[in-house]
């Protein structure tokens, strides 16, 4: 055997170590028609058989007469599949292969020629319960993207209760390699370091970038990521994360060119208002929902077309649209003051940003004129620091950690600090609740300023101390100017944004 070994050329060598630990083993390349085939049996008594036709026709009849699986491809030439122990993987190589197709004739197909395609072999699939499988793609860069994830969730459970069965998947996290699956601790550091975030963020910007390495990333991550699919078995894909679109549409879509999943609908929900990533906006896509003119505009001009696209605000807990009761009673329950103007500090779910500096900005400007509820997320440091500060006598503060009730708490208040966060910023318009914004994460947040200043619901300011007078301001000699700013907020809320994406989502379902 190893004498006969030795004398094989390099691809049959290849073909006979590989076949000696699988079950049925099949190779075919494209472009010059040379197919190898082999059986577990077979593969250890003799090398593979191969022969090489004129075109994919050739091939095609050498392979069913070896049992050799075929790849897909444009006229036969498309490319080949291993099967190492029922796991298939797609080559592409030589120009016009199928690979190259999928590549949309990227020169990384002959650069990257190994495509995962198929998952593992006894995946725990979900079992079909007669409902209809939404897969909703997020990552938890920043908290934005699992909550918007979590409205269309509660959105499409309101709307059609158990006709549809909706997970929530964090696929970078859970089903790709290393370094990938470590994307919310990258986003973290490089978000730390701003100059870090905006190199990335601008350098990703190109589509001679992103398209490119999106393709390359697809080569690595291909046949985890169709494990999801194969997993979930969705019967819409929605995404609500930047990166969500071009690697998992390209493996869905190959999935369904090679019938391993039936034709599934892709759309995305943009969770940014203005300066979004390019990324965001992808042609292939069924349907994009866009919250503002701006990113519409910018969609546009990335090449998606006026049919694609949706204009319908962002997906917001279904909470905010709901009444509440009058703010007296509302305050009463939540242990506010029902006498003075209240200030809502959010400090984010990890109680980040100069949250104590503009406590004390507050108490050193306002003091016993408000009350001031601050909301500290996960950071129980801080709700100590806080709770063990002296505050001006008469000024009523509340201080809390992480929060499932925002909803209350915005209706129960006058006005909100916080950080540009698209979400929060949504949602106060929805309350009808002024903002000073004093802080943003730099590129995808930086428009989001201009957004709610331009708008005359709100302002930005980063010193707590000039921060502290400006809503001094409002709750005293522009106190008219204040109201307006209410009233500009429900004016220009979508509060229904939610309840019409899910509507629109499900005419996609197949």
């Amino acid at each position: 055997m190893e004498q006969q070994r030795r004398s094989l050329p390099p691809l049959q060598l290849a073909s006979t170590s590989l076949s000696l630990g699988g079950s049925r083993q099949g190779l075919q390349l494209p472009g010059c028609g040379l197919q190898c085939g082999t059986s577990d049996a077979a593969s250890r008594r003799q090398p593979p058989t191969c022969s090489a036709g004129g075109g994919g026709g050739g091939s095609k009849r050498s392979g069913q007469a070896r049992g050799t699986q075929q790849g897909s491809g444009s006229g036969g030439k498309g490319g080949a599949r291993f099967n190492f122990s029922s796991r298939a993987i797609r080559f592409g190589i030589g120009a016009g292969g199928g690979a190259a197709a999928f590549f949309g004739g990227s020169g990384l197909a002959h650069a990257h020629p190994l495509w995962p395609l198929r998952p593992a072999a006894g995946a725990p699939k979900q079992p079909r319960d007669g409902k209809t499988r939404v897969l909703i793609l997020m990552s938890d860069t920043g908290g934005g993207h699992r909550a918007s994830a979590e409205a269309l969730k509660a959105g499409f459970e309101e709307l059609y209760g158990d006709k549809y069965h909706v997970d929530v998947l964090d696929i970078w996290t859970h089903h790709t390699p290393y370094p990938f699956n470590q994307m919310p601790k990258t986003y973290s550091f490089l978000v730390k370091y701003g100059f870090l975030w905006r190199a990335a963020f601008n350098a990703w910007q190109p589509r001679v970038v992103h398209v490119p390495c999106s393709t390359a990333s697809s080569v690595v991550v291909g046949r985890r990521v169709s494990e999801a699919f194969d997993i979930y078995q969705p019967d819409l894909v929605v995404s609500v994360h930047p990166l969500m679109q071009h690697v998992p549409l390209r493996i869905m879509r190959m999935r369904i060119k090679n019938g391993m999943q039936p034709p599934t609908n892709f759309a995305t929900v943009v969770t940014d208002l203005t300066t979004c990533h390019n990324t965001w906006f992808h042609p292939g896509v069924d349907r994009c929902y866009v919250a503002t003119e701006a990113s519409l505009n910018q969609a546009l001009r990335l090449g998606l077309k006026r049919e694609q696209l949706r204009l319908y605000g962002l997906p917001i807990r279904p909470a905010f649209g709901r009444a509440f009761p009058a703010k007296p009673k509302l305050r009463k329950a939540l242990g506010m003051a029902l006498d003075k103007p209240a200030i809502l500090l959010v400090g984010g779910g990890e109680g980040m940003g100069p949250v104590e500096k503009t406590v004390d900005g507050v108490a050193r400007h306002i003091g016993a004129d408000c009350q001031l509820v601050v909301i500290c997320g996960r950071n129980a440091k801080l709700v100590e620091k806080l709770k063990n500060k002296e505050y001006p006598a008469g000024m009523h503060v509340l201080i809390k950690g992480f929060v499932t009730n925002m909803p209350e708490l915005m209706s129960a208040s006058d006005v909100i600090i916080t950080k540009a966060g698209p979400g929060t910023i949504s949602e106060a318009l929805i309350c009808g609740l002024p903002m000073v914004l004093n802080a943003f994460v730099p590129c995808q947040e930086e428009g989001n300023i201009p957004y709610v200043t331009e708008n005359k619901v709100g302002v930005f300011e980063k010193s707590p101390e000039r921060a502290a007078k400006i809503i001094r301001g409002w709750f005293g000699e522009r106190r008219a100017e204040f109201e307006e700013m209410g009233r500009r907020c429900k004016a220009i809320a979508k509060p229904h944004a939610l309840f019409d994406i899910c509507r629109d989502l499900n005419t996609l379902v197949r």
